[in-house]
């Protein structure tokens, strides 16, 4: 789930410079009539819905939104390249874009400003309908400088291949070289049909993300199965899930990696996972919004970062049917030939043909293979 500790934040500033604009990006296929009902039955959520699928039932003048976005371009011109410094945290201009994609969320018709938009004007008294009040973006612009809260956590979902995933505190952030995965399984599926129609697991699913993705390029037999150890991910993963009608394809079920799996030994036509594999010594030097903000859980890998990665080789041997397809995110070079090893010694006898595979930055990051 996690990035190499060098490129956490600069894989951010990856996913976030290609954000694609509200107004485009939100129409991928949503049920949007299920999204006022929803109700995650697994845990009795603070729910955070994202803030440009709030509704707009707040307004403010003009004048008054102009000074809260030039106090909050104050506050962030004013971090100029410390946090960089400190910990490979955002600079005073990425924080400054981050701004700008949080006035696109919250206000609901940019049509409606004058033609100066958010510059100074004699349009003071126009009144502007918000999804969310005043006094909320001070305080969660507070929280995005002095708490360094994660962007992400600030507006409530994160742009990740072509969907807008939910997000919230306790489920992780994912990640933009994560994507990959789920080009690894297209490519698998793309000349074999009993992958397309078979079972998939998604194993520590946090948003969802990878089950989702997998998901849609099945056929319509092809089911997917998602477990998460945490209450707080397996509603995030169902809402995610269900706002892009696919709550008949994937399955969200609470439990630590693959105990709810228990009747499919043998069965599954693929395996894939992100699970946390930084080392617990490094957990304390990742960069703030990591590291005081995402859930440990989801990131700490044990010693040396294998103790999942591990399980999950084991698990694969045991519950691939033959022929069935595994993929497994590390942290870099060193955990991918160390897992390979592993396997090649404990699992030759029922896994083969091991790959590593690259990141968008070329850092191996991927282990892949198949069941004998």
């Amino acid at each position: 789930m996690k990035l190499a500790l060098s490129t956490v934040y600069s894989l951010h500033r990856f996913s976030n410079l290609f954000r694609p604009s509200v107004f485009t990006a939100l129409w991928s296929p949503i049920c949007s009539s299920e999204l006022s009902s929803y109700s995650p039955t697994y845990v009795k959520p603070q729910f955070h819905v994202p803030l440009f699928l709030r509704p707009p039932i707040y307004s403010a003048k003009l004048c008054d939104l102009r000074k809260w976005r030039d106090w909050a371009e104050s506050v962030a011109s004013s971090i100029g390249s410390s946090f960089v410094q400190s910990d490979n945290g955002p600079d005073s201009s990425m924080l400054c874009r981050e701004l700008k994609w949080l006035i696109e969320d919250v206000v609901e018709d940019h049509s409606q400003f004058p033609q100066t938009g958010l510059e100074n004007g004699d349009d003071d008294d126009v009144r502007v309908k918000m999804r969310a009040n005043l006094e909320e973006l001070y305080g969660l612009w507070k929280q995005r400088i002095t708490e360094r809260r994660p962007f992400q956590y600030i507006v409530g979902c994160e742009h990740w291949r072509d969907l807008v995933l939910s997000v919230q505190e306790g489920v992780l952030i994912p990640r933009p070289e994560t994507e990959l995965i789920v080009d690894f399984v297209c490519d698998v599926m793309s000349n074999n049909e009993d992958l397309k129609r078979g079972m998939w697991a998604d194993l520590g699913t946090g948003s969802g993300a990878l089950a989702i993705g997998i998901g849609r390029v099945l056929e319509n037999a092809g089911r997917v199965i998602a477990t998460d150890l945490s209450p707080v991910a397996v509603s995030v993963a169902g809402y995610n899930v269900q706002r892009y009608c696919l709550k008949e394809k994937i399955e969200i079920e609470e439990g630590s990696w693959f105990e709810p799996l228990k009747d499919m030994e043998g069965r599954l036509a693929g395996l894939v996972s992100n699970p946390p594999y930084i080392p617990s010594k490094d957990i304390s030097g990742l960069q703030a919004e990591v590291g005081r903000h995402e859930p440990r859980v989801a990131l700490d890998g044990g010693i040396d970062g294998m103790d999942a990665l591990f399980h999950l080789c084991d698990g694969a041997a045991l519950f691939l049917k033959p022929g069935g397809f595994f993929a497994f995110e590390t942290n870099g070079e060193q955990q991918c030939r160390t897992l390979v090893e592993y396997m090649e010694n404990n699992r030759g006898g029922s896994l083969h043909n091991f790959e590593i595979r690259s990141d968008f930055a070329g850092i191996q990051r991927f282990v892949i293979g198949f069941h004998k």
